[in-house]
């Protein structure tokens, strides 16, 4: 199943500002922004994202009603494969202690 999976914005790299640090559900990993070149978004803002790529902003509600959705679906196994297999460089960047419950009680 594709699965589109709801992060929010930490940081936008300052150099080139084509990616971003979003945290899912406790799990920080950096996608691309490239898609939203024409409304780009700040710390702070919901994105869908897909296979490493944010697709769209979205609202909070939007985000956690994604993510009641998918859990809802039994995807929240899916969920952390999808957001622990994209490339990071930065080992700081780890899933958190109990972010499956966080997938569970969205």
């Amino acid at each position: 199943m594709c699965l589109a999976i709801p992060g929010k914005i930490i940081e936008v790299a300052s150099g080139d500002r084509s990616t971003a640090l979003v945290d899912v559900v406790g799990v920080r990993r950096r996608v691309d922004l490239g898609l939203l070149q024409e409304d780009s978004p700040v710390p702070g803002d919901w994105v869908l994202i897909h296979v490493g790529f944010a697709m769209s902003k979205i609202s909070e509600a939007e985000a956690l009603d994604q993510m009641h959705t998918l859990s809802l679906l039994g995807e929240t196994e899916a969920v952390l494969e999808e957001v622990t297999g994209y490339s990071v460089d930065d080992a700081s960047e780890e899933r958190k202690p109990g972010a499956e419950s966080r997938v569970a009680g969205a």
